[in-house]
């Protein structure tokens, strides 16, 4: 039997209606909810099976050309030589054909050398050390950065997640201007794979990293950084807090570290010269 072909990654909405019992104050109340949806899709390169990673269903043409770029299973997007979406029983297979041999020497011919991947995976197919703790080399000079346009993204990026409005339990990775302008969002249940699908919507259309800045809606772990960094992005936003290793990398990758970004206050943990605060209220 030939597997299904989607035309169309972006499955659905991303979110599904259920039937709940609602209690509040001693009410109760029988109504629908809307409920994210997390699915299997199987990484699958040159017919060697690399991971598999809980996803929601959006994006997958971005999520599976951000995740190639990000994991290092490619160089750059012309090296992606085919994607087949494949809509099986238990999930979705994202068959690639790609023109690069790091599947092979990561996952082994048999791809026996991998892990199951999670919905907040970040080192996938990764068992020594030397795989799971990368270091992409350094961020180029990047752009100087407002205060005023962080302030500015971060007050409308709530509106720019539809997914999350209607479920409140998926992460966002944005894309914003200098000026303060949100470009690009992607949206899943796990904040890697968020960021994945931003790095191959950025890769697909000819995106500057160098032109804007990251926010993302998680905290700022290592991986997170390590896929900033590997994209090319010189400032990266968090409205939680960041990790000592992440500090370290975003340190030794030249990239700027923001944690704890909420309206009227954040803190910069590497690499402050990026950002430009307004003369008349002094940062401290």
């Amino acid at each position: 039997m030939q597997p299904n072909r989607l035309d169309k990654p972006v499955v659905g909405s991303g979110y599904v209606t259920r039937r709940v019992d609602r209690y509040r104050r001693g009410e109760h109340e029988s109504t629908s909810d809307t409920i994210t949806e997390e699915v299997p899709v199987a990484m699958i390169y040159n017919d060697v099976p690399f991971a598999v990673m809980m996803v929601t269903p959006l994006d997958l043409e971005d999520f599976a050309l951000g995740f190639s770029l990000s994991e290092g299973l490619i160089a750059k997007p012309e090296e992606l030589v085919s994607l087949e979406v494949r809509a099986q029983l238990e999930g979705i297979e994202l068959a690639m054909q790609v023109s690069s041999n790091a599947v092979e020497q990561r996952a082994g011919v048999g791809g026996e050398r991998l892990l199951p991947g999670r919905s907040g995976c970040g080192l996938c197919g990764a068992r020594m050390l030397e795989d799971a703790v990368r270091h992409p080399a350094p961020v180029g000079e990047g752009p100087k950065i407002e205060a005023a346009a962080l302030e500015r993204a971060l007050e409308t990026l709530h509106e720019a997640q539809p997914v999350n409005r209607a479920t409140g339990s998926v992460h966002a990775a944005a894309w914003v201007d200098r000026d303060g302008l949100i470009v690009l969002v992607r949206e899943d249940v796990g904040r890697h794979n968020a960021l994945d699908k931003l790095i191959g919507a950025m890769s697909k259309d000819h995106i500057d990293p160098e032109r804007g800045f990251l926010l993302v809606t998680s905290r700022a772990s290592y991986e997170m950084v390590t896929k900033a960094a590997s994209a090319g992005i010189t400032v990266m936003a968090a409205i939680s807090a960041p990790t000592a290793l992440a500090i370290h990398l975003a340190e030794s990758t030249r990239l700027t570290l923001i944690g704890f970004a909420r309206p009227g206050s954040y803190v910069v943990y590497s690499h402050p010269q990026r950002l430009v605060h307004a003369a008349r209220a002094p940062f401290i």
